[in-house]
């Protein structure tokens, strides 16, 4: 069986999903990749015409175990007839819980035939200078482990002579899914003295949360707590002051500083 392109669907606010997808799909045997972000507002208008005889690589970051709720809305949209599909989900060096195994009953759901999963890990959202977790990742091993991973790919795809595969890809994870994350009640704040309000913060916010109305406004209540604002504003004037969300960053670096290596389901 050989296929032409990949295209990889992906929620990546911190851009760090969206790598690990890349160097999967760079290593897997076609001809053409092509790329459906699903992060930003202005993206999600866009029509995507159903999948049919090609490999999809559908990936999201993990928070608190599970698939974001934003992220689990843009992905369905999607359609597919049987398209093999490769899942993945990239979490902070905690754990990914249920995440794999929810995005894996999703893509069924939405008409994939999942044939490989993996789990990646990348800097967690809450890193910091002072708190790092899993700081720097996906690093070069992390990069190696992909290539692999997309080798193995490619061997199962070989002996693939029919796309009527059953859908018995074993994930780890439980159902029901444990709890998503709490609704949110803070967000990031403006340093205004470092602010120069050059909207990048406005740019990259994956649900419109951020606006400018006479300085730099947050809506609460859209904020997912990704970090992509801080991780990105150029002047590091976007910060964390609340003292709950600074002592959860706090116990990640204390209790995940143990380095964990992708895990692959094949």
């Amino acid at each position: 069986m050989k296929f032409k392109r990949v295209k990889m669907v992906y929620f990546s606010p911190t851009k760090t999903t969206q790598k690990v997808l890349e160097s999967i799909a760079n290593g897997i045997d076609v001809e053409e990749v092509v790329h459906f972000d699903l992060t930003y507002p202005k993206n999600i208008e866009q029509t995507i015409a159903p999948f049919l005889d090609e490999i999809v690589i559908i990936g999201a970051p993990v928070y608190a175990g599970r698939l974001p709720v934003v992220a689990v809305e843009r992905f369905k949209q999607l359609r597919a007839n049987n398209t093999l599909a490769i899942i993945v989900v990239v979490y902070g060096n905690r754990g990914f819980d249920d995440a794999l195994l929810e995005l894996k009953n999703l893509v069924i759901e939405l008409g994939f035939i999942p044939i490989a999963g993996a789990a990646f890990v990348g800097e967690h959202s809450f890193s910091t200078h002072d708190t790092p977790v899993a700081q720097g990742r996906p690093d070069s091993l992390d990069i190696q482990d992909t290539m692999e991973f997309a080798q193995k790919i490619n061997d199962k795809i070989k002996t693939l002579l029919t796309f009527k595969i059953q859908n018995n890809l074993e994930i780890s994870g439980n159902f029901p899914y444990k709890d998503e994350m709490p609704p949110n009640k803070v967000t990031p704040v403006v340093n205004e003295k470092l602010c120069n309000e050059c909207g990048m913060c406005i740019d990259v916010c994956p649900t419109g949360a951020i606006s400018f109305e006479e300085g730099i406004i947050t809506k609460t209540e859209l904020c997912i707590r990704c970090c992509a604002c801080v991780k990105s504003c150029p002047n590091e004037a976007r910060v964390v002051e609340n003292s709950a969300w600074k002592a959860i960053s706090h116990t990640l670096n204390a209790n995940c500083n143990i380095r964990k290596e992708p895990e692959l389901f094949l």
